[in-house]
This record gives C-alpha cells, sequence and structure tokens, in this order.
C-alpha cells in the first residue's frame, strides 16, 4: 500500500473522530505565555507504531511518525509527518521537538503537547513560528502487545496545531 493511498484511508477513518471545541485554559505543562498565535489548523489522520524489541528483549509497540493532513475551514492547506514536521502549501515548514506534554482526554487520546521549533525553511506563514502546541487530540494512542517485530499498526487521531511566536 503506498503512503498516499494510506494517507487517505486514514484521513477517511479519522474523520469520524470527534473534533473538540477551543480549549479555554490550557495545562501548565503545555502553556506559552505572553505568545501570537500565528495559525491553528485541524489535522486528520495517523499515528504510526511500530513493533520493535525493548530493552527487555519483549514485543512493544513504539511510536514510529505522524502522517496527517491539515485542515483550515474544511480546505487542505499542508501536511504533517516525521521530523515532526508541518508543511503549510505555501512551502514554509517547521521542524520541531518536544518540550512539554499534558495527557489527552481519554486513554484512547495522544498526549497534548508543546514543541520546540528547532528549524525553519520558506518564508509563508510558518516562517517565523517558534512553538508548536498539539491540544484537543482525539484517538491516537495504541495500547495492547504486539507479537511480530516490525508490523506496523496505524491509530487514526485529529487534534488541532497551534502555531505560536514570540
Amino acid at each position: 500500500m503506498t503512503r498516499r493511498a494510506l494517507l487517505s484511508g486514514l484521513v477517511l477513518a479519522a474523520a469520524a473522530l470527534p473534533a473538540f471545541g477551543a480549549t479555554a485554559q490550557l495545562p501548565a505543562a503545555i502553556d506559552v505565555p505572553g505568545a501570537t498565535t500565528v495559525a491553528t489548523f485541524h489535522a486528520v489522520g495517523a499515528q504510526l507504531y511500530e513493533c520493535k524489541a525493548g530493552t527487555d528483549g519483549k514485543l512493544a509497540w513504539a511510536f514510529r511518525e505522524p502522517i496527517a493532513s491539515l485542515i483550515l475551514d474544511g480546505k487542505t492547506v499542508g501536511r504533517h509527518f516525521a521530523g515532526p514536521t508541518w508543511e503549510d502549501t505555501d512551502g514554509s515548514a517547521v521542524v520541531a521537538k518536544a518540550s512539554g506534554n499534558a495527557p489527552g482526554k481519554t486513554k484512547n487520546d495522544v498526549a497534548w503537547l508543546k514543541l520546540d521549533v528547532t528549524n525553519h525553511s520558506g518564508s509563508g506563514v510558518l516562517a517565523d513560528v517558534a512553538t508548536v502546541q498539539r491540544i484537543n487530540t482525539s484517538g491516537g494512542s495504541l495500547q495492547g502487545k504486539c507479537s511480530k517485530a516490525g508490523d506496523i499498526r496505524a491509530v487514526p487521531y485529529s487534534a488541532d496545531y497551534v502555531f505560536l511566536r514570540k
């Protein structure tokens, strides 16, 4: 199955996940006081996991990468993929690393994150972003055992990504 076909199928599956409204107050671990919002995109896609042996030799699911479409006003405006990277259709992109997290609303929801931007490219909407927040997550968390090293599982998710500048 091609990556494009996988994403298309996952977008359809994740579209059924509920989207939560804006959050009145963010957990302290992911808050960025004084920052200005540059853009907020809704993401629909999947969190990919791979079955790997841990340091104890036991097989367990390990996060591999996200794959999602970024949506604004019902239109796809970018994509989110390994890095983690967010790329806008205007050619601007950011890569970031996690610097804070808070639990999702349920055990099935991936954590809310604060990510510090480590790399920029392009001169569009994401050009001066310093921090990315992942909030309002739905789905994406994988529980349970795996039995064969190398197996990959895609778990549908949705989230809102807030792009901030200082």
